[in-house]
């Protein structure tokens, strides 16, 4: 036997596919991600869409570069990865403040409601704080209703003055991660 992770969630079609029709409105066209169930829905909607690009990542600090360099190039873009990717680009945050582009990361929680890995909650505690000390500006959303509202409001703080900004959704959002025993059928 085996164990796989699943999610217990709000239903994500309806969050995720609102995430997904503001990255429309504001012409994002690049989309980095490290995979991630939490992110799962609007991965899958990116690459359903010819006019983004989604760019599949080894680690979340290549995002940050990416970004960057997409915005020297003229286009867009969103950065999407788990609370525990924020650790990984501590030093990278550093260039959305010198290089004054538009950053925009969408970070799925874990370490929070109903977490199961006691590895995940140090740095799922410390994500808010860690953007804010690197100068991003931080929302939040821990619903589905708030979730249009919150990103919509990021992309223009984003994307109208330059604000670097991370909207947190929330694990009590994306839901909580649980491990099931599956039968493993050998063939």
């Amino acid at each position: 036997m085996h164990r796989r992770a699943e999610t217990s969630s709000e239903p994500a079609a309806l969050w995720a596919d609102d995430i997904f029709d503001i990255m429309r409105r504001f012409a994002v066209r690049q989309v980095a991600y490290v995979p991630d169930a939490g992110h799962a829905r609007l991965i899958e909607r990116v690459h359903g869409e010819a006019s983004m690009r989604p760019v599949a990542l080894t680690t979340e600090e290549e995002g940050i570069a990416l970004l960057a360099g997409a915005w020297l190039g003229g286009q867009r873009g969103v950065l999407l990865m788990q609370s525990s990717g924020v650790g990984n680009c501590i030093n990278m945050l550093s260039l959305t403040q010198t290089c004054r582009f538009p950053f925009l990361t969408l970070v799925t929680m874990r370490g929070e409601w109903g977490e199961f890995n006691p590895w995940q909650v140090p740095m799922g505690s410390a994500t808010p704080a860690v953007l804010e000390l690197a100068g991003l500006k931080v929302l939040r959303a821990s619903s589905a209703d708030e979730v249009r509202d919150v990103v919509e409001a990021a992309a223009a703080q984003v994307y109208n003055a330059c604000t670097p900004t991370a909207v947190l959704l929330s694990q009590r959002l994306i839901g909580a991660k649980v491990f099931t025993k599956a039968d493993h059928d050998p063939q």
